[in-house]
């Protein structure tokens, strides 16, 4: 297959498995991804192909969105050899896709990424702050029925990951302290830390624009 045709094909793959998700992490969420490892992709010399097709799965097998991630994998596994990707390059799109969550920065040893896994968590970093974050944020929160704010539970600092995970000590509002307000000064790319220095100050606003009028000072 070409290059083109294996994009396609990966492309109509993360829509079928994303177009029904209803926790932020739907196919919109995929194509801006996409967009902004396009961006990412014309200033670091990193293989276009990986970078989007882990870009386009990267959700695909996420352990906090499906039920059997492992399962998944191998799914995703077998579709790539379908469409003439070698075994190196599975390997290394899943490898991807496996380690770019903020749970697994949490670990004592992080996983390192190859620069096209540094564009594609960078692109969905991206994603998780600004405008869109904040939008995403409050989507998922009630997805899963988090409370909004409340001024008496403090954010959760040092967290493991399955102490991340666990939404009853979350709030929607703390969320931006424990994780998306820190993401900023976690991007890899310099293209990403100049997209993010605005998305993050934005973040910052909204805040105190939401905590003046929680407290009804306007």
């Amino acid at each position: 297959m070409t290059y083109d045709e294996q994009l396609t094909a990966i492309k109509d793959f993360s829509f079928q498995k994303m177009s029904g998700d209803a926790t932020g992490h739907n196919f919109d969420h995929i194509q801006r991804v996409i967009k902004t490892a396009q961006r990412i992709l014309k200033e670091e010399p990193a293989d276009p192909l990986i970078t989007l097709a882990a870009a386009y799965l990267h959700d695909v097998a996420d352990d906090k969105l499906v039920s059997d991630p492992a399962a998944l994998e191998q799914e995703i596994k077998q579709f790539l050899h379908s469409i003439d990707f070698s075994e190196e390059q599975v390997n290394e799109v899943l490898y991807i896709t496996h380690n770019l969550s903020f749970s697994k920065s949490l670990s004592k040893n992080p996983p390192k990424l190859s620069l096209a896994g540094q564009i594609v968590q960078d692109s969905d970093r991206l994603d998780a702050i600004g405008a869109i974050g904040i939008t995403r944020a409050v989507y998922y929160g009630g997805a899963h029925s988090e409370t909004i704010y409340d001024p008496n539970i403090q954010p959760r600092e040092k967290m493991n990951k399955a102490e991340y995970r666990n939404l009853n000590n979350e709030t929607i509002i703390n969320h931006f302290y424990e994780k998306l307000l820190k993401l900023t000064a976690m991007m890899n790319t310099p293209t990403a830390k100049k997209i993010a220095e605005k998305r993050h100050q934005y973040m910052l606003d909204f805040l105190d624009e939401f905590k003046a009028e929680w407290d009804a000072e306007k």
